[in-house]
């Protein structure tokens, strides 16, 4: 019996050591994660600001390329029948 309770004290052990290692992995994974969505959110803030001073600096050519675009994307998306 007393081998028993050593070898469920052993498991027991090793169960917690193993949930203990999961929850620091999570963690951190989890932290990495939040750390890129601030970066992700910083660069979208940071194309966003360059694109209105694009657009604001380059009107014309803005609606050019708008036009352009739009064109491509009715041809892409349209009804090829």
């Amino acid at each position: 019996m007393k081998n028993v309770n050593k070898v469920i004290d052993t498991v027991s052990d090793f169960a917690e050591e193993a949930a203990d290692k999961t929850t620091k992995a999570t963690h951190q994974a989890a932290d990495k994660l939040v750390e890129k969505g601030d970066q992700l959110r910083s660069a979208e803030q940071r194309l966003l600001k360059e694109t209105s001073a694009y657009i604001r600096d380059n009107p014309i050519t803005s609606v050019g390329i708008a036009v352009g675009v739009g064109f491509l994307l009715s041809k892409f998306f349209g009804n090829n029948r």
